[in-house]
């Protein structure tokens, strides 16, 4: 019978041999993995190295392990990714939440807050509507609607997350009703943004948005074969962005005149090399808006700001 000591070491030697997209990891992955068949924390795992493990336990963890060592990502095994202080439940049907994007989910509810305090709004007024486009896992829905419960803002905002993949819409739906979150979230299936009227959980769809977020595919199709393995195991319609990763972006782009109320404000995550690019785009497709990109904690190019004229 193995300690857990001995089996973290054994799963994080295997795994550090494994290639050097999982080699990076190898410790806390065996770590995490570990944790979710013992139902604890890493802490604890730290703390009681002379464990036993059972036959059964020591069964599972090898095959998890096995699994992670052929670059299946942990998120996957364990059906949960860490976001933004969030536990989201993610499958293969569904994009990893990165931590890129939490800066998205940091700079939209600054606007939303200004939006909601920066004037008296009369009694009876409609809310804010708030679109996430190409939701996957409902990461950034979510995330929006409790930053705003926190801040008691939340029943004046309604958010419409939408995405072309029925078997996204599904996660999406189980993490805002496991986040108690679907007064406020409606989820609908449509490609970009969905019809105005369309039925979205308890909402409807309105006629235009005042606040856009999108994660879109923006991955070149040529730079797809060069990902790490583990991105491999994700849906490829949601990493493919096109020759130059910015066909989808154009799309919304293209929508956003009709779709968008007056003073509506965009967040679009690119990736860090296609800020001259998005530059381009919207100076052909929203003549008169701003763009203003926004860098990562890398310092990179990561947040394109787009604001329509009052």
């Amino acid at each position: 019978m193995s300690t857990v000591g001995e089996a973290l070491a054994a799963a994080a030697s295997r795994l550090s041999a494994a290639g050097e997209d999982i080699a990076g990891t190898a410790r806390l992955d065996a770590e995490l993995l570990l944790g979710f068949v013992l139902g604890v924390e890493r802490t604890r795992l730290l703390a009681y190295p002379e464990a036993p493990l059972g036959s059964g336990q020591a069964e599972r963890f090898a095959t998890l392990v096995a699994s992670r060592e052929a670059g299946e990502p942990v998120a996957y095994l364990r059906g949960m990714q860490e976001f933004h202080g969030l536990a989201l439940a993610v499958d293969e049907r569904v994009l990893i939440p990165r931590p890129e994007t939490e800066l998205l989910v940091e700079t939209a509810p600054v606007e939303i807050r200004r939006r909601l305090a920066g004037e008296p709004r009369a009694t009876g007024a409609p809310p804010l509507h708030v679109a996430d486009v190409g939701t996957g896992s409902g990461a950034i829905a979510v995330a929006l609607a409790l930053a705003l419960r926190r801040r008691g803002m939340a029943a004046e905002v309604e958010i419409i997350a939408s995405d072309c993949s029925p078997d996204a819409a599904a996660v999406a739906r189980e993490n805002t009703v496991g986040h108690g979150a679907a007064d406020r979230i409606g989820i609908a299936e449509a490609d970009l943004l969905p019809a105005e009227g369309l039925p979205a959980g308890l909402l409807r769809v309105p006629a235009d948005f005042d606040i856009i977020c999108a994660n879109l595919p923006y991955v070149p199709t040529g730079a797809l074969a060069a990902l790490p393995r583990p991105v491999g195991f994700e849906p490829v319609g949601a990493l493919d962005g096109g020759p130059d990763g910015l066909d989808v972006i154009r799309q919304l782009l293209d929508l956003l005149p009709a779709r968008t109320a007056s003073g509506a404000t965009a967040f679009l995550e690119i990736g860090a090399d296609q800020a001259p690019a998005i530059g381009g785009a919207v100076a052909a497709a929203l003549p008169g808006w701003s763009c203003e990109i926004l860098p990562d904690l890398a310092g990179l190019p990561r947040l394109v700001v787009l604001r329509r004229p009052a």
